[in-house]
C-alpha cells in the first residue's frame, strides 16, 4: 500500500474509514452506546469479524438505509484482549495506553467528577469495546441494534457491561436548552462542505491517521500500518448536567426572563436557538440559529475585548477561532477536533427549578489524531484555565470544574460585570479513550493468530 507523504494532494480512502468519524449524523436521531468486555480471545476476534460486516464506511450515501449505522472502537485493554502484539500496543499514543481514568485529575475530573466516583464500568480494565448505533428513528435504530446484538449472540466470551440510550430532539437542543452540533471543522478530502467559509478545511491528518496534519507532517501512527492507517482516536465522556442548578443561578443573577436569556447566552457564546453572539449580540435570532449556512460563519478578531461574545464564553473557549492569531502564539487549528454531543435522560420540564433526581446529560464523543494536543489541550488549557484569555482564575462557566467559588467576566461598558459563586453545572460520570480502526484494520484484528 502506498503511504501518503506530506506535500502530496490528499485523497482520503473513504471506503476504509468508519462513517462516524467524518460524517454528520441525521437530525433528529436516536441512538445507543454499548460497552463490551472480551473474556475469550477467539470470541473477541469472531465478534470483530461479525462487526466488520455491519460497520459502514465514511463514503457519503444518499440511501436512507445508510442513515442508520454502527461505529466500533477499542480501548487499549480491548486491543490487548484481542491479542494485538505488544510492539503494536506500545506504538499507540501514551495517553491512550494509560486510559482516561489514569489522567482524570490532570483533566480536571476531581471531587464528584473523580474517577473513583465514575459509573461502572467506566475507568475499569473491563471496558474493551465501545459501540455506537445511531439512526433517524426508533424503528431503524432497533434494526441496527439488533444487527449488533446478533453479532455478539452465541459468543459466550463476550459480555455486555453497559448501555446508554441517547437522542437528539428535533430542536437539536441539549438538556441546558441550547442548540448543539454547530461549529464542526470541515476536513480536507471528506466531501463534507465547510459551514464557515472564513476558515479553510483542516488537513485530513488532524482527524484521520495516515495523512499529513496541519504541521505538514504525518502524525505518529500505530504499527503495523494496516492497523493504524485510516483510524482515529475517540474520546467518550458521560457528563451529568445539573439543569436545575443552572436555572437557579440564572434566576439569582438576572432579574427578568430576558436578562436570564442574555446571561445564559453570554456564558455559552450563543443564544439558545444557536444564533452566535458574534453575529447577534443584543438579541436572539432564531432564523439565524436555524440556518446551517450562517450560524457558524463568523470569526472573533473584530471583538477582541469580548463586548459581543465574552472571551471566557464556553463556545469561544472551546474554539477561539482567529481571536488568538494576533500574536502568533497559538495555532488554533492544531487543537480542532470532531465533536459529537448526544443527550440522554428526559429533559427537565420548562420552568422547573428544583432537581428531580433524574440522571440526564450528554454523551460527548470527540475524534482526532492527537489525544494530547486536541482533546487534552482544549480541556486543560482552554476550558479549565483562563491564562490564554488573561483571566487565570476563571474556568469555563458552563463545563468548568467549579467548586462554588468560580467567577465569570462579562465585558460591558463602562464597567465589566463579574459573576461570582459559580457552582458545578456538569459532573463527569465516566469516560474512556478508544481507537476506531479503519475497516481493513478490523479485518486484520479479526484474523490475528497470536
Amino acid at each position: 500500500m502506498n503511504t501518503v507523504t506530506a506535500g502530496e494532494s490528499i485523497r482520503l480512502e473513504l471506503d476504509d474509514i468508519q462513517s462516524g468519524a467524518l460524517h454528520e449524523r441525521p437530525s433528529p436521531y436516536v441512538g445507543s452506546y454499548l460497552l463490551l468486555r472480551i473474556d475469550d480471545r477467539a470470541a473477541g476476534r469472531e465478534l470483530v469479524r461479525r462487526l466488520h460486516a455491519i460497520v459502514d464506511s465514511g463514503r457519503p450515501s444518499s440511501d436512507p438505509a445508510h442513515d442508520a449505522w454502527i461505529t466500533v472502537a477499542f480501548t487499549y485493554q480491548g486491543l490487548k484482549a484481542l491479542g494485538v502484539p505488544q510492539d503494536s500496543l506500545d506504538s499507540f499514543a501514551p495517553e491512550f495506553q494509560q486510559g482516561m481514568a489514569a489522567r482524570a485529575a490532570e483533566l480536571g475530573d476531581v471531587g464528584e467528577s473523580s474517577a473513583d466516583n465514575w459509573e461502572k464500568p467506566f475507568g475499569t480494565p473491563d471496558v474493551h469495546v465501545a459501540l455506537a448505533a445511531l439512526s433517524p428513528d426508533a424503528a431503524r435504530l432497533q434494526a441496527v441494534v439488533e444487527r449488533a446484538r446478533r453479532a455478539r449472540e452465541e459468543l459466550p466470551g463476550i459480555a455486555l457491561l453497559w448501555q446508554q440510550d441517547c437522542y437528539q430532539l428535533p430542536t437539536g437542543r441539549t438538556s441546558f436548552g441550547f442548540k448543539d452540533g454547530i461549529g464542526q471543522p470541515a476536513i480536507e478530502g471528506s466531501g463534507v462542505p465547510p459551514s464557515n467559509l472564513k476558515e479553510k478545511p483542516l488537513k485530513a491528518g488532524e482527524i484521520i491517521l495516515g495523512y499529513p496534519d496541519e504541521t505538514g507532517e504525518l502524525p505518529p501512527m500505530p504499527t503495523p500500518e494496516v492497523l493504524g492507517r485510516n483510524g482515529t482516536y475517540v474520546v467518550v465522556r458521560k457528563l451529568h448536567t445539573r439543569v436545575a442548578a443552572y436555572r437557579q443561578y440564572l434566576r439569582a443573577k438576572a432579574a427578568t426572563r430576558e436578562e436570564q436569556a442574555l446571561l445564559g447566552a453570554k456564558m455559552v457564546g450563543r443564544w439558545q436557538s444557536g444564533a452566535p453572539l458574534a453575529l447577534s449580540p443584543e438579541q436572539d435570532d432564531p432564523e439565524l440559529g436555524a440556518d446551517p449556512h450562517r450560524n457558524n460563519d463568523f470569526l472573533y478578531a473584530d471583538d477582541p475585548r469580548g463586548f459581543k461574545c465574552p472571551a471566557g464564553a464556553h463556545a469561544r473557549r472551546a474554539n477561539p477561532r482567529d481571536s488568538l492569531y494576533h500574536d502568533g502564539s497559538v495555532n488554533v487549528r492544531l487543537h480542532r477536533m470532531i465533536r459529537r454531543g448526544t443527550s440522554y435522560g428526559p429533559m427537565l420540564p420548562e420552568g422547573v427549578l428544583e432537581d428531580d433526581g433524574v440522571d440526564r446529560g450528554i454523551i460527548f464523543v470527540f475524534a482526532g489524531a492527537h489525544l494530547k494536543r486536541q482533546f487534552e489541550f482544549v480541556k486543560t488549557q482552554w476550558l479549565n484555565d483562563g491564562i490564554f484569555i488573561g483571566a487565570p482564575e476563571e474556568k469555563d462557566p458552563l463545563v468548568g470544574p467549579h467548586d462554588g467559588s468560580g467567577t465569570f467576566t462579562v465585558p460591558t461598558k463602562p464597567i465589566r460585570h463579574r459573576l461570582k459563586g459559580l457552582p458545578p453545572f456538569v459532573v463527569t460520570r465516566g469516560g474512556e479513550y478508544c481507537f476506531a480502526p479503519g475497516l481493513r484494520a478490523l479485518r486484520w484484528l479479526a484474523e490475528l493468530e497470536t
